[in-house]
């Protein structure tokens, strides 16, 4: 057998599905990398419920830091907070996440400084497919929230959405649509309320 057959019988370089995720790939059961999103978080649950029942707040940061696999600066969490993915989560200087915060972030959470997160906010980047014969499959789609943004309690920000800078979602929102910087949103689904003079 020649060099040349060898190389078209291997199986075909697949890339790795944290990159695909991100990429914004549908990632369907069968893939033969699927185990890999079941080990990650479980891996993270472990630091998790480390983090949630710490009381000392830079203990809690540290373990955060180790959580996303990055450095955090002037970064307050009141515990709990759930995460499913943390290297697909960045965090800015002087950011408060308030209690019982969910980030599902397959498709990538970036989170800029001076950002307010209300209780019980939850950020998802992750769907389903609607066609039937795929709806167990996952895709993903980034979350940006911009500097100096307030998410009011009980939010949820949906995949592939950007929050404005200095914009304010009001609690319980529901946020399928970007939201334009200096702006109020609210209701579900988010609709515009009014402009923030900065």
């Amino acid at each position: 057998m020649s060099d040349s057959n060898l190389i078209s019988d291997a199986a075909p370089f697949q890339k790795d599905i944290f990159e695909r995720l991100l990429a914004g790939e549908i990632i369907l059961p069968n893939d033969s990398q699927m185990g890999r999103l079941r080990e990650e978080a479980f891996a993270v649950k472990a630091l998790l419920i480390q983090m949630n029942n710490a009381v000392n707040p830079e203990e809690i940061t540290q373990i955060l830091s180790r959580i996303l696999d990055k450095e955090l600066q002037d970064v307050a969490v009141f515990t709990p907070l759930y995460i499913n993915c943390g290297k697909h989560i960045t965090i800015g200087k002087n950011v408060f996440i308030n209690f019982d915060c969910t980030f599902l972030a397959l498709g990538g959470i970036t989170i800029e400084d001076d950002v307010l997160i209300g209780p019980k906010v939850s950020l998802i980047t992750e769907n389903h497919p609607l066609n039937p014969e795929e709806r167990k499959g996952l895709a993903g789609k980034p979350i940006l929230i911009k500097k100096n943004a307030w998410i009011g309690a009980n939010a949820t920000i949906l995949p592939g959405v950007t929050i404005g800078e200095n914009a304010v979602v009001a609690a319980g929102a529901v946020i399928s649509k970007d939201v334009p910087d200096n702006t109020v949103v609210g209701g579900i689904p988010a609709k515009f309320i009014k402009n923030i003079q900065p």
